[in-house]
């Protein structure tokens, strides 16, 4: 198996699953908006059910391609989700008929305020991107060992940016500290836990896509940044 810093050429995988990764975050954001009443007390967005699946698919890019070939999926999914509230945005403002009666209904699923949407475009950027890098340099550190730790403890770190910063810019000043601190708790104990439970998965992906590329990056002498450098 090739070890490589870079793979230069973009795979038909590497597309598969860069597609499945766009899905899932676009579909996420679209079912963010209904709520799952898990017990009496505890709520949390539906999106939750599917959202921690970018955060496995993630692992997969930065454990497999490295943190380079991660970061354009990131910046991808980011780009897409945007020009998605573009459209949904754009649509809703169209002149509808008066016959026409879901015009309420359509503002209501699809529409977001650009507070929500600031949440959400910060909580995704600053999540995805520190779990990419810590699993990428705890990787290095423990020469390819142990996935499970890298995987669990980027999470861990990862949905803790997402859903402090989701929640707090969303619903900040509009409900009460408390209820605000248990709503980041319980998304995050959710998130974290749906990771821990998936992980037996997230090896054998990651197994099974090694195997199919060929390659195992290991980002021994690269700088972290948000955007690649001009150099």
């Amino acid at each position: 198996m090739q070890t490589t810093q870079e793979q230069k050429n973009v795979s038909q995988l590497f597309m598969v699953i860069g597609i499945v990764f766009v899905t899932c975050l676009l579909l996420s954001n679209l079912i963010a908006g209904k709520m799952w009443a898990v017990t009496e007390n505890i709520t949390l967005p539906a999106a939750v059910i599917l959202f921690p699946v970018t955060y496995i698919l993630g692992d997969v890019f930065t454990e497999v391609y490295g943190f380079e070939k991660a970061r354009r999926i990131i910046w991808l999914g980011f780009g897409c989700s945007f020009f998605a509230v573009l459209i949904y945005l754009i649509t809703i403002a169209l002149p509808h008929p008066g016959f026409w009666e879901g015009q309420e209904s359509f503002a209501t699923v699809l529409g977001t305020t650009p507070r929500v949407a600031l949440a959400s475009f910060a909580g995704y950027l600053c999540g995805e991107f520190s779990n990419s890098m810590i699993l990428s340099r705890i990787k290095v550190a423990m020469k390819g060992k142990h996935l499970w730790v890298r995987t669990i403890l980027s999470t861990i770190v990862g949905e803790g940016f997402d859903s402090v910063l989701f929640i707090t810019i969303s619903f900040a000043g509009t409900m009460e500290t408390k209820v605000l601190l248990q709503m980041i708790l319980f998304q995050y104990l959710f998130k974290v836990c749906y990771e821990i439970v998936a992980t037996p998965l997230t090896y054998a992906v990651v197994g099974w896509v090694k195997r199919k590329e060929g390659i195992d990056t290991y980002d021994s002498n690269i700088k972290y940044r948000f955007v690649r450098s001009a150099e």
